[in-house]
């Protein structure tokens, strides 16, 4: 065990969007056609993407590879650029009281960890110092991040969250899971992990602090 589970301290393991910030589907679909790729309707969806949208979030295309994919897909050569500008268009709204919240948490010595299904066009911006608004990329906030595409796995399957249980080095009923995919929770609570599964953008503070003993 690692030394933080000397203090029987609850590992928390956050879902990014949905969570960290706002989702909306909707700015991310717009983006996508505003630089030609107009059936993506046909792969985006809230919480697993489809073809090789998820193909992506899975780790079995690279970024390259789907660049190259989806321009022959659309019939036009797309840049990294605006791959990253579409994929970013999830993300709606940040909130700087979740930013200070998973501060807190680390402080009063919670491991806090994030477990994403993601891409790296996603996460070029997330882990750059662009990310927060004050300088920061999305390391500054967790003690690990647990990844799809970097992992080869994704949510709900079992394996995602075992390898996430192995990581943290804990048991699964000292791990509180916030996701609000209920699908998602759903999975991990079918392992013995306890789960919390708010609204997309909804203030989950207090229910996390009343979990771990905060006011």
């Amino acid at each position: 065990m690692s030394n933080k589970d000397s203090n029987n301290k609850m590992h928390l393991v956050f879902d990014l969007g949905g969570v960290v910030f706002r989702l909306d589907k909707m700015i991310a679909i717009k983006r996508f056609k505003e630089i030609g790729v107009t059936q993506v309707e046909e792969f985006l969806d809230d919480y697993a993407q489809k073809g090789i949208f998820g193909d992506l979030e899975a780790g079995k295309l690279t970024a390259e590879q789907y660049r190259n994919e989806l321009s022959r897909i659309v019939g036009k050569q797309l840049t990294m650029k605006q791959l990253k500008y579409a994929w970013t268009g999830y993300a709606a709204e940040l909130y700087q009281r979740n930013f200070d919240a998973l501060l807190r948490l680390r402080r009063e010595g919670f491991p806090v960890a994030l477990l994403s299904n993601t891409n790296p066009f996603m996460m070029r911006w997330v882990r750059s110092n662009e990310f927060d608004g004050n300088g920061h990329g999305i390391e500054y906030y967790f003690d690990r991040l647990y990844l799809s595409y970097e992992m080869r796995m994704m949510k709900p399957s079992p394996e995602i969250f075992q390898a996430m249980i192995d990581g943290e080095q804990t048991t699964p009923d000292n791990i509180l899971f916030i996701d609000d995919s209920a699908r998602n929770c759903e999975a991990a609570a079918a392992l013995g992990i306890k789960t919390l599964n708010p609204d997309n953008g909804s203030d989950w503070r207090p229910a996390v602090f009343k979990a771990v003993g905060l006011d």
